[in-house]
């Protein structure tokens, strides 16, 4: 069976050990890659899940110095192809730590959409994740997150809502339907 392989490097604002802990805890797991539900069981055999089940795997092996090996698949694998085998390399750098994920045994045609996949749902997140850490502020919880949009549309259809209300009624005046008439008799006199 044809398979394609990644390779994507990043370097994100905390220690390798955080990032380690990171990427082995559920919660944070969700939170620093800004999705939806993850599992995971921190320990070799363990199960892992991501992004609400679109992705699953298995923990292969475990190095607390800054590596773990999944096996990985997602729901878009073809139902007879392997998982494919996913390395996260954690390695101390300045201003951080150099993260490498080598992502192997991907289906044939669906390499570049898990590069990106892995750029845009993880590290950049990430670096937006472990960059408020860096800063003092704490990430926000998922729940004060969610609640968020939800006060924003709230607030935004309030002020629709009276404008509408507002414009119904004013056609039906008398005095907007003679401005109309007198605008008409302007244009007739212009001509």
């Amino acid at each position: 069976m044809p398979v394609e392989s990644v390779r994507v490097v990043a370097v994100l604002p905390a220690s390798p050990e955080r990032v380690y802990a990171a990427w082995l805890d559920a919660e944070e797991h969700g939170l620093m890659t800004g999705g939806g539900k993850a599992t995971v069981e921190p320990r070799v055999g363990g199960a892992h899940t991501a992004w609400d089940d679109y992705i699953q795997g298995t923990i292969i092996e475990l190095d607390p110095a800054g590596r773990i090996v999944q096996t990985w698949r997602t729901t878009e694998f073809p139902a007879d192809h392997p998982d494919s085998r996913l390395e996260v390399h954690l390695r101390k750098v300045e201003g951080g730590t150099e993260v490498t994920l080598v992502h192997t045994g991907i289906p044939e045609g669906q390499g570049e959409q898990y590069e990106e996949g892995w750029r845009t749902h993880y590290l950049e997140p990430m670096a937006r994740h472990f960059g408020k850490a860096a800063s003092g502020k704490a990430p926000p919880a998922k729940k004060a997150v969610a609640r968020k949009p939800a006060a924003r549309k709230a607030a935004a259809k309030k002020p629709v809502a009276k404008k509408a209300a507002a414009r119904k009624p004013a056609p039906k005046k008398a005095p907007a339907r003679k401005a109309k008439s007198k605008k008409s008799q302007k244009k007739k006199a212009r001509r």
